[in-house]
């Protein structure tokens, strides 16, 4: 069933995820409630230790909470095995990093083909979507290149073009501008935006730029595991 825009996408119900470390328990989450809806710009803002990492964890599949609920498209997270997860990130999820987190010995294009590798795309198709990928982002003349042969703009574009591969139904970008400079990071943001805009793809970002921040529908802001504020 196609969902309408506005429907919730991702739901975190008191969620809590708790550390020990030693004889000391640390709460990085401390019921944390949050709703994402289907086709949304939203940014999440928080200083160091305030949580915006756990919680982005929560929301991409890539750990449990330690009390509490996280829906994915339907979906309750909390008690799902490794493996279940990973399915569940490899179909739904895309994910851009500040660090880029491209493999150096691979070209631009075998970086984008690899996570339809693991959802078991014929290759014809994976060599096509790749080159149709790098070309929307303006690297089609780049994809015979490794990582150390592209600048730090591109290598991101290439991260982009990556986290679609597989169409997934939400992209998470951590801090997508944090290692360029400013003017290549408003070009990376125009870029979000527009596949924001054209395509409504559903968008959640953890930024501590406040300039970056704006660019969402919406703002959250986290202090010590918890929703403070928000703006629209």
């Amino acid at each position: 069933m196609t969902k309408k825009k506005g429907s919730i996408i991702i739901e975190l119900r008191d969620v809590w995820k708790t550390y020990t470390m030693g004889e000391v328990k640390v709460n990085a989450l401390s019921g944390l409630n949050l709703q994402v809806e289907e086709g949304e710009f939203l940014s999440i803002m928080g200083p160091s230790g305030s949580g915006k990492s756990t919680a982005m964890n929560m929301i991409g599949c890539l750990d449990i909470p330690s009390k509490g609920d996280v829906f994915l498209d339907g979906t309750n997270i909390a008690s799902l095995h490794e493996s279940d997860l990973a399915q569940i990130r490899g179909r739904k999820i895309g994910f851009i990093f500040q660090k880029f987190n491209l493999i150096g010995t691979l070209s631009a294009k075998e970086n984008v083909m690899l996570p339809m590798i693991f959802q078991g795309i014929p290759e014809a198709e994976r060599h096509r979507k790749a080159a149709e990928l790098l070309a929307m982002v303006d690297l089609g003349d780049r994809l015979d290149h490794r990582p150390g042969e592209l600048s730090g703009g591109q290598q991101q574009r290439v991260a982009i073009a990556r986290a679609l591969a597989v169409e997934p139904t939400v992209i998470l970008a951590d801090e997508p501008t944090g290692n360029l400079d400013s003017k290549t990071g408003g070009s990376v943001m125009d870029f979000l935006k527009k596949l924001h805009r054209e395509k409504g793809t559903t968008i959640v970002m953890v930024t501590h730029d406040e300039d970056v921040a704006k660019n969402a529908d919406r703002v959250e802001y986290l202090r010590d595991g918890q929703i403070v504020g928000r703006r629209r």
